[in-house]
């Protein structure tokens, strides 16, 4: 299910301009490799969040290949980090590689684990959190999330539009979105009426959570 015309969306390729090989490098393997990242506009959004904000300490859930997090961990100011949680055995070792090749292993540290259990254990606070794994996880986490989340902090959260199917009529679901569908309609809610913070929802990429903290 589209969240945008097809037109707009390759008007927007075209007009791209990312100059860095190595993301398109990633891409592409992400792309070839049937890896769920990022994107590249929501990814665009998030560096221009990071730059404006200029975080101290980013927290990232869900790492996979690392494509995210090289993205903000670019645009971070020196001394700043970015912590990214990743449960995959698989995506560990792709991604710890990956890091190396951008050269910005000093400001990112891999925790590897469940985020269940790995959050829970953190002592500092973060001034931005993205939040993007399973979403029949999204609910827990979120709570994890404010507890880290200093006051003003950003919270930003991937797939709330779900490729569309959240929007969609029941009979438009393909049986296997139908139960991640379910947990992302049931998320967008909470999302939106939690009183800890001001959310929005934009229809950026796959549909990007915006919350702040009050």
């Amino acid at each position: 299910m589209p969240i945008h015309y097809t037109n707009q969306i390759t008007y927007l390729e075209k007009l791209r301009n990312e100059e860095d090989s190595f993301i398109l490098e990633l891409e592409t393997f992400a792309k070839e490799n049937k890896i769920p990242i990022l994107n590249w506009n929501s990814a665009e959004f998030l560096e221009q969040l990071i730059i404006i904000t200029k975080p101290e300490r980013v927290l990232e859930i869900g790492t996979a290949i690392g494509y995210s997090t090289i993205r903000i961990a670019r645009n971070l100011n020196s001394g700043a980090t970015v912590d990214t949680i990743e449960l995959s055995r698989n995506n560990i070792p792709i991604a710890e590689n990956n890091f190396i090749k951008s050269g910005l292993t000093e400001k990112i540290k891999l925790l590897e684990g469940n985020a269940k259990d790995i959050m829970p254990q953190l002592k500092d606070k973060y001034n931005f959190i993205f939040l993007d794994v399973d979403k029949e996880d999204y609910e827990e986490l979120f709570y994890l999330s404010l507890t880290l989340l200093e006051k003003n902090g950003i919270l930003f959260v991937d797939n709330l539009l779900w490729q569309g199917y959240a929007a969609s009529d029941d009979t438009q679901i393909p049986k296997k979105y139908k139960r991640s569908t379910d947990h992302i309609r049931k998320f967008n809610k909470l999302f939106l009426n939690e009183s800890v913070i001001n959310s929005s929802i934009l229809p950026i990429g796959d549909g990007i959570g915006l919350g702040i903290k009050k």
